[in-house]
């Protein structure tokens, strides 16, 4: 048999196969679901925080609870882990292998939820196009409220840690940075880092529409938090935009709540503009634009 024959051959045998589709790339991979903003700040933004998310009806495996939570890390950065008490956990930071991170969530959730009570999730399948997402995996007509922690004591009991787990329970612990959530915005958090401190902000908006609302107020001045407070940059995450602060470093979250919820007022008004950008503010996107990161 020739070589053509059997490439010929070769082909018309694979073509029985069924091909699996890689998940699609998905820009903000957590539209739709309730509290996005907190979803981009739990994968993102912050050290050590949880919450509590409901199986809509009829998607819950059989025998798993209806409740999770949702986790920023797990130890040794597990996907997910089903407790010995039944309870069930899913780690949003554990790393994003296909284009969307909701569907990559919800392969780790059920494989947690369909893991053996006491065992721990370590690794899972790449999400395919036939992968379902969280937002066809859970109730979306709740809220998303998220809890600080000042450690990652949450994870497990003490008595289901083995050396390893507690080894990486105190080096975790260790290298948690003090965040706050703040009341004025919806997901603003306040962190102090070494001797200097910050307010992160996750935008609801575009990130393209976000640039330019901050873009307009930058131009004006108006982009601080009052005193000796500025502006460092964005970056750009799941699809949003997440504006850093640099803050006076001997004031709290307290004292910055009055502040932010003013540059609220202004952002909002600035983001429902329509007027093309001056050439200031043109130049002020630029500059924005220069010192983003995106994250993805």
């Amino acid at each position: 048999m020739g070589k053509a024959s059997r490439r010929r051959k070769g082909a018309d045998h694979g073509s029985t196969t069924t091909r699996v589709e890689p998940a699609p790339f998905v820009a903000r991979p957590f539209q739709g679901l309730p509290g996005e903003t907190d979803w981009v700040a739990m994968r993102e933004i912050l050290p050590a925080a949880t919450a509590t998310v409901t199986f809509a009806k009829g998607q819950a495996p059989e025998g798993a609870p209806a409740e999770v939570t949702v986790a920023t890390v797990l130890p040794l950065a597990w996907p997910g882990l089903h407790r010995t008490d039944g309870t069930i956990l899913v780690g949003t930071q554990s790393g994003s292998i296909s284009g969307d991170a909701s569907r990559d969530l919800a392969t780790s959730l059920l494989a947690a939820a369909t893991a053996e009570q006491g065992t721990p999730v370590t690794s899972t399948p790449a999400a395919t196009a036939d992968t379902p997402r969280l937002q066809d995996l859970l109730d979306t007509t709740g809220s998303f409220d998220v809890t600080i922690h000042e450690g990652f004591d949450f994870w497990v009991g003490e008595s289901e840690l083995d050396d390893e787990a507690k080894a990486s329970l105190e080096r975790a612990n260790e290298s948690v940075i003090p965040t706050v959530k703040m009341a004025a915005a919806e997901s603003a958090y306040w962190c102090r880092i070494g001797d200097r401190t910050h307010v992160r902000l996750v935008l609801p908006e575009d990130e393209d529409v976000a640039t330019d609302a901050l873009a307009r107020l930058h131009a004006a001045g108006d982009s601080g938090l009052g005193g000796s407070t500025r502006l460092l940059g964005a970056f750009r995450a799941c699809g949003l935009l997440v504006p850093v602060w640099d803050l006076e470093p001997d004031k709290t979250s307290a004292d910055y709540e009055d502040a932010l919820g003013e540059f609220m007022t202004r952002y909002a008004a600035a983001s429902a503009a329509d007027a093309p950008l001056t050439a200031e503010q043109r130049r002020a996107r630029s500059g924005l634009l220069s010192r983003q990161v995106t994250l993805r």
